[in-house]
């Protein structure tokens, strides 16, 4: 098992640092445009930004901004689509609503959010909230809707209340869909909250990207590019290992985590 994982961390770490050297050996030797940074650019800017107090403000606002929007995005997402899931006449008014207002892309919204909450961080948190709340609640209905008939039968003849059925019997039951739309959902909102940063202007690294570029400053820009992807793939191994952590007793968990 140790011998796996450690497979699965070193095969990437090699490779990108072969790639890196490679990058690097083609940026020296002039073949791609200046406007390229070379990586050792890029890690020169990025040790001196990590240094400012600017870098760990906007960090900050970013990671906080994304947080509010993926909690408030799960609840909200989770409960209503366990609601809607295990109730057949609910699925089928709220169809049309979701049908409609699922594929509008959010960054449709910015007009619009701009004009009515402004270009401070809840117009950020609001556009990943929109964004990443259809991820979940469409995982929480499929997910409720797969309770198993029996588990359903004996939740009612053991008279459980519509409480106790929703913790006991529907949650347990769409948890395996509902850590996969949260999985979606970490990303969905990390995306929202970085453009909303790029385009409207909201603080945080997103920002520092745009002043970055306006500021004539190409090494510093790509190195809060890179740690924009490396904030993604930090949050989406802490969702993974969280998503461990809640199906440790399923028995998806049971074959290997296999779908």
């Amino acid at each position: 098992m140790r011998a796996g994982l450690a497979e699965r961390i070193l095969a990437p770490v090699i490779t990108g640092l072969v790639l890196l050297a490679v990058f690097q050996l083609v940026a020296s030797a002039g073949l791609i445009s200046p406007s390229f940074s070379s990586p050792a650019a890029i890690a020169l800017a990025g040790a001196r930004a990590v240094i400012t107090v600017e870098f760990w403000s906007a960090l900050g606002v970013t990671l906080s901004a994304w947080l509010i929007a993926v909690v408030i995005a799960v609840l909200l997402g989770a409960v209503l689509g366990v609601i809607i899931g295990s109730v057949p006449v609910l699925r089928e008014l709220t169809r049309p609503v979701i049908e409609l207002l699922r594929p509008i892309p959010s960054v449709a919204l910015i007009p619009l959010v701009v004009l009515t909450i402004g270009t401070q961080s809840p117009s950020g948190i609001f556009l990943a909230v929109f964004a990443a709340f259809w991820q979940v609640l469409v995982s929480a209905i499929d997910g409720a809707r797969s309770v198993d008939s029996v588990a359903r039968d004996t939740a009612l003849t053991y008279r459980f209340s519509p409480l106790q059925r929703f913790w006991w019997v529907q949650l347990p039951t769409a948890m395996p869909s509902l850590t996969t739309g949260l999985r979606l959902a970490t990303s969905t909102a990390l995306i929202l909250v970085v453009t909303a940063e790029i385009i409207i202007g909201v603080p945080g690294l997103g920002q520092q990207i745009s002043l970055s570029r306006s500021g004539a400053a190409p090494d510093r820009m790509y190195a809060s590019i890179l740690v924009i992807g490396l904030l993604g793939l930090a949050l989406n191994l802490l969702v993974a290992g969280i998503e461990r952590l809640l199906l440790r007793n399923h028995p998806r968990s049971r074959t290997g985590g296999r779908r």
